[in-house]
């Protein structure tokens, strides 16, 4: 059997794209050729869908959070790759950048034979002072990165880039999804709708963490000029993060409450991609969105910004893109012109669509353990 420890997914209050990526693969992979286990470095909670990769054998590994314990987190990594390195024939670091490579570190420290470093983003998501420093991290270490790693994986193109230097060749994983759980479910609509009140609304949506690299404060000012048309709308954002208060804040002070939902994290995401007549995605990067994917393969109409790596995501014909070099009444505009009669792409096409881009995860799952096993 061949063993992977895997490495850098959030515990289940930060997860997301990665996390969600990870658990659809290994849903389908054999696991009598191919075994996980994983390290998490949380000091509250346990690692985003710890339950049910236990339920698959899988074994969780926790350390406390370098952020909080920078010298006992260091302590504790160290002992426990001297204890399990023997264990495994592969570590999988997957990460948005270079900042932190002490996992590589420790990996080629403790002989690990295949590090394999992959690549979920476009760019740093960390700003500010910390961003700097951050920065100057990756930069340092993207250049000594052939010094850790010996395979080099990405989302996307972008993501490669971005990762890893101009003469390194990378193979691209892709994000593949699983079409049956956020596919187009009318009854699911019909109860989210009911819930919220929103019988008789037109549902602007969207999904992700509440981050600056998310833009969720566009999509505010996007609803402050849809209002101006005397639209029945709602927008309605899906998922939590550091930037909350802020856009609660932003929704009070422009009188946007009767216009603005934030309804936190959610598990059922059928039931909220149905519930969506529009998508909207005004994201400042992306390696390669998973809930544009999962968007996608509910056939919603979506509009997103032209920093979303456009020719690799696009898999339906109802996506459109826009420059946020283009302002909010811009956006306002072109949604009330192109989107306010958009239709849901049909199911057949959608599993059609998936397949030829290589995005159907019951497809590309065998590539995946091919890839590891080879």
């Amino acid at each position: 059997m061949y063993k992977v420890l895997v490495c850098g997914l959030a515990n289940k209050k930060d997860q997301g794209g990665i996390e969600s990526m990870v658990l659809n693969y290994y849903k389908r992979l054999d696991k009598n050729k191919i075994h996980f286990d994983f390290i998490c470095n949380s000091d509250k909670y346990e690692m985003a869908y710890a339950d049910q990769f236990k339920k698959m054998g899988s074994r969780i590994y926790y350390t406390v959070k370098r952020g909080s314990h920078p010298i006992k987190y260091y302590g504790q990594l160290n002992r426990l790759f001297s204890k399990i390195s023997g264990a495994y024939d592969c570590i999988w670091f997957n990460t948005s950048d270079l900042a932190n490579i002490i996992y590589l570190k420790l990996a080629k420290k403790y002989h690990i034979k295949r590090i394999i470093v992959h690549s979920h983003n476009s760019r740093l998501i960390v700003q500010g002072l910390k961003g700097s420093v951050y920065l100057n991290l990756h930069k340092i270490h993207k250049k000594k990165i052939k010094k850790y790693a010996t395979d080099y994986w990405a989302c996307s193109r972008e993501a490669s880039n971005w990762m890893f230097p101009a003469n390194i060749k990378s193979q691209i994983i892709k994000n593949a999804i699983d079409l049956k759980k956020t596919s187009f479910n009318s009854k699911k609509r019909d109860k989210i709708k009911n819930k919220y009140s929103l019988k008789d609304t037109f549902v602007i949506g969207n999904v992700g963490r509440l981050n600056f690299q998310k833009n969720q404060e566009f999509l505010i000012r996007i609803a402050s000029e849809l209002k101006k048309k005397k639209i029945n709308f709602r927008i309605v954002i899906v998922g939590q993060g550091e930037e909350k208060e802020n856009l609660e804040n932003q929704i009070k002070k422009m009188h946007l409450s009767n216009n603005v939902l934030l309804v936190g994290q959610q598990n059922d995401m059928q039931a909220w991609y149905s519930a969506f007549d529009l998508f909207l995605f005004p994201s400042r990067f992306e390696g390669l969105s998973v809930s544009l994917l999962e968007a996608q393969a509910n056939g919603v109409p979506i509009f997103a910004s032209d920093r979303v790596s456009p020719k690799e995501i696009k898999i339906n014909n109802n996506i459109g893109f826009m420059s946020l070099a283009k302002n909010s009444k811009s956006w306002a505009d072109e949604i009330v012109k192109k989107y306010l009669t958009g239709k849901r792409e049909n199911a057949s096409d959608i599993r059609n669509n998936f397949r030829i881009r290589g995005y159907d995860v019951d497809v590309e799952a065998t590539k995946l353990e091919n890839k590891f096993i080879d």
